[in-house]
């Protein structure tokens, strides 16, 4: 006579091959195509012509009124290196995400993704942000302690926004995200507070026009974070989103900031004249003689 279960058993044995593939484990690639790619080429593009416009405008003026040339010249000219970088696949890396699934009734399942990371961006924004700060906190008429402690708080922050970007653990990765806005929001104290009190002494034509240009730097700012919110942080847009997102910011944060500023700042009558080192070098003072009028001592 047979078994009932025995026969269930060796039927269900026979009938129902055991998995061999790990539900969720096929590695997720995040990278950009053409669409992201043609972007980075375009704002390579913009911000070399931008470069070049800026150098031009900088010596059309005495070298004593060329500080705020110098400085937006090499903010578009570090932006023109790493968008270059960027266009041709060198300023790229690549962070493994390992995202955790778990299951009531089964054993946890885990997605691996694979998202691209451009760090060149950040190495870029590491120069150039503390550069552009220097032309608002210059403009405001900033003191060197408010204007030290603003760009290394911005440092700090680009910094720590690199750190989360390329971190494994989603709760470190936040973590290093919260650090890098607790350090925007002493760039805004420096600049919001303390610059906009500094700019009110001087004339009114330069405190208007710092409370616009500031305020326009710091709504560009405050969107940039919340782009890496979405994008590199929790992943809801592509990598070609993050790119063209990035590049509209940074075209407006850049270019159209520069020029905005130069033009504007080159048409106020008192616009500063720095003399001294940086227009005449070091001249005379703190050169070695040796051997003058020592012969009769």
């Amino acid at each position: 006579m047979i078994d009932p279960v025995e026969a269930f058993k060796k039927h269900t044995s026979d009938s129902i091959p055991l998995p061999t593939v790990v539900p969720g484990n096929t590695p997720i690639y995040q990278k950009a195509t053409d669409t992201g790619h043609r972007a980075l080429w375009v704002v390579f593009v913009i911000m070399l012509l931008s470069s070049l416009a800026f150098y031009i405008m900088a010596f059309r003026v005495p070298v004593q009124k060329r500080l705020f040339h110098i400085l937006t010249a090499f903010i578009t000219t570090f932006a023109t290196l790493s968008y270059y970088a960027m266009a041709v696949g060198d300023g790229v890396g690549q962070n493994k995400i390992m995202i955790k699934h778990t299951q009531k009734h089964f054993p946890d399942t885990y997605d691996t993704v694979y998202r691209e990371v451009y760090w060149a961006r950040y190495v870029d924004w590491s120069v150039t942000t503390p550069l552009l700060l220097l032309d608002l906190c210059f403009l405001a008429g900033l003191s060197g302690a408010s204007i030290l402690v603003a760009v290394v708080a911005d440092i700090i922050m680009i910094l720590t926004g690199l750190f989360a970007a390329f971190t494994v653990e989603e709760s470190p990765k936040w973590g290093w995200y919260a650090m890098a806005c607790i350090a925007y929001l002493v760039v805004v104290y420096q600049l919001a507070i303390n610059g906009r009190e500094t700019a009110k002494q001087k004339d009114n034509k330069t405190a208007t026009f710092f409370a616009a240009i500031g305020g326009f730097t710091f709504v560009l700012w405050t969107i940039y974070p919340i782009i890496w919110g979405i994008a590199d942080g929790s992943r809801n847009i592509d990598v070609n989103a993050e790119i063209i997102a990035y590049a509209v910011l940074d075209i407006l944060a850049k270019p159209v900031f520069g020029f905005w500023l130069l033009f504007t700042h080159d048409n106020f009558s008192s616009s500063p004249s720095i003399d001294g080192f940086w227009a005449n070098g070091l001249g005379k003072e703190g050169t070695l003689r040796v051997g003058d009028d020592d012969e009769g001592a």
